[in-house]
């Protein structure tokens, strides 16, 4: 069974950096597209990352390109998503994802995944 536990948001000051973790289990990593996306308070869920879980190709939504960096450790079963000068703009729950078969390209909800995480706070706020 697939499980995705995400862990690591936390409070922290606009221009701050913090890294996710998403813990994988029950699927191989090796062309497997996973995900990051987020919902901030009082809005839809919005997509940040896509990347190829065995490593490969990465994509990013543009207000975080250049921000963000999603990578992943297949021999520890680990996601992550490397945040930098966050701003209030940030703030939401994030969620790592998975779906089997090509890549999802608009994604607009957790049901539009096979699997998804309990979610972690992120709040950006000085």
């Amino acid at each position: 069974q697939v499980q995705l536990v995400e862990s690591g948001g936390d409070i922290v000051q606009p221009g701050g950096s913090l890294r996710l973790s998403c813990a994988a289990s029950g699927f191989r990593f090796t062309g497997t597209w996973v995900y990051w996306v987020r919902q901030p308070p009082g809005k839809g869920l919005e997509w940040v990352s896509t990347l190829n879980a065995g490593g490969g190709s990465k994509y990013y939504h543009n207000s975080v390109k250049g921000r963000f960096t999603a990578s992943s450790d297949p021999a520890k079963n680990l996601l992550y998503l490397e945040m930098n000068n966050l701003t209030s703009d940030d703030t939401a729950v994030y969620y790592c994802a998975q779906k089997r078969g090509p890549r999802l390209i608009d994604p607009t909800a957790l049901h539009d995944f096979d699997y998804w995480g309990q979610g972690t706070q992120v709040t950006v706020s000085s």
